[in-house]
């Protein structure tokens, strides 16, 4: 795990980045922001236009690609805790405790490189 200054310099990066993609795969969720990708290995859960929806149950992931889209303008980090990103009204939150864990790890935010690509170059933060 990461330091927590070392993992605000990274959710910071995301703030007023657009959600360019939301994509499943397998048994995680990963936004993706045009270049930097947050990678939820335990389940995510949120609230979205007062809709609250809770991976993977049924209806989330309808409710998850409306977050294409829209732009990030806050995070809070309680670590062990969550991971919370904040667009406006709606929340989207990455569980970080033990419990909600799928394994060793509950999330990864890779950077961009110098030219903008997707890249562990531009830093990498795991929590």
């Amino acid at each position: 795990m990461t330091s927590e200054k070392d993992t605000a310099d990274g959710l910071s990066m995301l703030k007023g980045l657009e959600v360019s993609a939301v994509s499943f795969v397998r048994d995680y969720v990963e936004l993706h922001f045009d270049g930097p990708v947050l990678r939820c290995l335990s389940n995510p859960f949120g609230v979205h236009d007062g809709h609250e929806w809770h991976f993977p149950a049924s209806g989330s992931l309808d409710l998850m690609h409306r977050y294409i889209g829209e732009t990030v303008d806050g995070w809070k980090e309680k670590p062990e805790q969550m991971l919370v990103l904040h667009f406006g009204a709606h929340r989207f939150t990455v569980p970080l405790d033990d419990d909600s864990s799928l394994g060793p790890e509950s999330a990864h935010l890779v950077g961009v490189d110098e030219r903008g690509n997707t890249s562990p170059l531009g830093g990498m933060w795991i929590w």
